[in-house]
């Protein structure tokens, strides 16, 4: 069984051997038994510098739902084409809920792909990533205020986590996650296509969430852990955007604004070409006025589908 597990790039240590033997039906002979059997054939490489399990100290959701963790990792296609994966995971149950490949992310893929998540499960209590700008804008400062992950999450009073910068163990499980899953996928040959290499990502989050029992949660698998108990769901306030902008009226008489990651015009009026403005943005409202004399030009309601904003209040 070392050996079957091993060349199917699946976890193989003893407690993983003794999951797998009781559910076959065996009777199970210790953790220490088993370690010492795999020891005596040689299947162990002992590692002395090692550092124990027992010395990590584990932070875990207490709920379904409490903590979503999301990532981008990579991977290559036989061709040597870099692709992306997208994971979701949830902190407590460590249940696979995407899995997902791509030549490259959007953060208007991420917005999709949360709204999906969040109509199958249910909206999560608080997300945990790191600060890439699919996720946050809050690194990229004042200019491009809030991206369309966090107008999503904020619609949905859902607590926002970001780790610290080049610290990535604050996101230690999706870390760790992406161990098992390159492990596994080595183990197969290279995909030619992303779809082939899809195929192999539905067939290693079946295996992830149903077959994999994990020792974290008790040597339960992940799907287990995650309809075991009730689900945690978001209780955040939401704190209100404020931000300012400056910018002086086109040709075409618009000026820009980054609004939930998207790049918006919103219309002025050609009376007022060449006019230095300043924007007063609160959440989806901006008043706009003339930036030296302090006459209000025009007053807008973003509307997230739409690039081109018309006022509803112009001078």
């Amino acid at each position: 069984m070392r050996q079957e597990l091993t060349a199917q790039g699946a976890d193989a240590g003893p407690l993983t051997i003794a999951w797998h033997l009781e559910q076959a039906g065996y009777r199970v002979p210790s953790d220490s038994t088993i370690r010492r059997v795999l020891h005596r054939a040689g299947l162990i490489t002992p590692a002395p510098g090692k550092r124990p399990r027992s010395t990590y100290i584990r932070f875990q959701a207490q709920a379904p739902n409490e903590c979503w963790q999301a990532d981008i990792t990579h991977w290559f296609l036989a061709t040597g084409t870099r692709v992306e994966i997208l994971d979701f995971l949830d902190d407590h149950s460590r249940y696979l809920l995407h899995l997902r490949t791509q030549v490259a992310f959007t953060g208007a893929d991420i917005v999709t792909t949360m709204q999906g998540l969040i109509s199958t499960y249910g909206p999560p209590a608080s997300t945990l990533t790191d600060n890439g700008l699919v996720f946050t804008a809050r690194l990229a400062g004042r200019k491009g205020g809030r991206n369309g992950f966090e107008k999503l999450l904020e619609a949905h009073h859902i607590h926002q986590k970001n780790g610290a910068p080049g610290h990535p163990q604050t996101q230690g499980k999706i870390e760790r996650f992406h161990q098992t899953l390159k492990r596994w996928l080595t183990a197969r040959p290279l995909p030619d296509t992303t779809t082939e290499l899809q195929e192999l990502l539905d067939q290693f989050r079946t295996w992830c969430n149903t077959a994999r029992p994990h020792r974290a949660i008790a040597r339960t698998t992940p799907a287990t852990a995650y309809a075991a108990t009730p689900k945690a769901t978001p209780n955040t306030e939401t704190t209100p955007e404020w931000r300012t902008r400056t910018d002086v009226i086109d040709a075409w008489g618009k000026v820009s604004l980054r609004y939930a990651g998207t790049l918006r015009h919103l219309g002025m009026g050609r009376a007022h070409i060449g006019e230095p403005v300043l924007m007063l943005i609160h959440d989806n409202h901006v008043i706009t006025s003339n930036a030296i004399t302090g006459e209000i030009i025009a007053e807008h309601t973003i509307n997230p589908t739409s690039n081109y904003q018309r006022p509803h209040h112009r001078q």
